[in-house]
């Protein structure tokens, strides 16, 4: 039986329990459009970030080309890569990206590309959002297209797992998570998720950058649990939908 879109999201709010969706795997591949993400402002002459058929991959990808102190990619709608991820047994988060040029005072460079998932709701006193980031790795203009990702196995997790950062706390020590926020109660409510080359705590400067990335992916692993709920869900929907062909008959 083929779900419809009603039904699928039956059975995510089946599935989270709350008004916060669950998770699930997708990988956006910029063949449909952008699907919920974008760079920082619209392609224009002056350059921006826009869809590039021409990026050598195989297929259409997301090309950014600006000047500013970094760049990113986000999604605040994308709702297989937004809500709870303290439903989820694990997950892995990760893209291909390419550079074509990072130039800093008339030299090429490097730089890192963070993950963060950014949490909206009750934020620090100043700031827009509290977040957890991770270090994916570094890109140059030699490198070509890389795939780079990060799995997280235990999204219940209060500490900070090994290689992961906080925003919203004090950073005298490295940057840190507020008072009375966990990574788990960040990963509870993932309003918005962005791969970025700007990493909270560090400074930087204006730089040329002509960066692609493409096949933005979510793999989701749903708690035991979950599983139970979804196929609980699907029966539901198979009940209605055998209740309204007898009606129709």
């Amino acid at each position: 039986m083929t779900l419809n879109k009603a039904m699928m999201a039956l059975l995510l709010s089946l599935a989270g329990g709350s008004a916060l969706a669950v998770p699930h795997s997708a990988t956006v591949d910029f063949s449909k459009g952008l699907e919920g993400w974008s760079g920082m402002q619209p392609l224009d002459g002056n350059g921006g970030s826009g869809i590039d058929t021409g990026m050598g991959h195989g297929a259409p990808a997301l090309r950014t080309v600006m000047e500013n102190f970094g760049v990113d990619w986000r999604t605040s709608s994308n709702q297989a890569f937004l809500g709870d991820y303290t439903k989820l047994s694990g997950v892995t988060l990760g893209l291909d990206i390419s550079a074509q040029q990072i130039y800093f005072f008339n030299r090429e460079v490097s730089r890192n590309v963070i993950v963060e998932l950014r949490d909206y709701d009750n934020p620090p006193a100043g700031l827009p959002y509290t977040s957890v980031f991770y270090n994916l790795g570094s890109i140059d203009s030699t490198k070509g297209w890389q795939h780079l990702s990060v799995t997280i196995g235990d999204t219940n997790a209060m500490a900070l797992p090994a290689g992961w950062g906080g925003y919203g706390g004090p950073d005298a020590h490295g940057p840190t998570l507020p008072a009375g926020r966990t990574f788990a109660s960040v990963l509870a409510s993932v309003d918005e998720v962005v791969f970025t080359t700007l990493q909270p705590g560090y400074m930087y400067g204006y730089t040329n950058f002509d960066i692609a990335i493409d096949n933005v992916t979510i793999a989701a692993v749903p708690e035991p649990s979950t599983y139970g709920m979804l196929l609980g869900g699907m029966g539901l929907v198979g009940w209605m939908a055998r209740r309204k062909a007898r009606s129709v008959a």
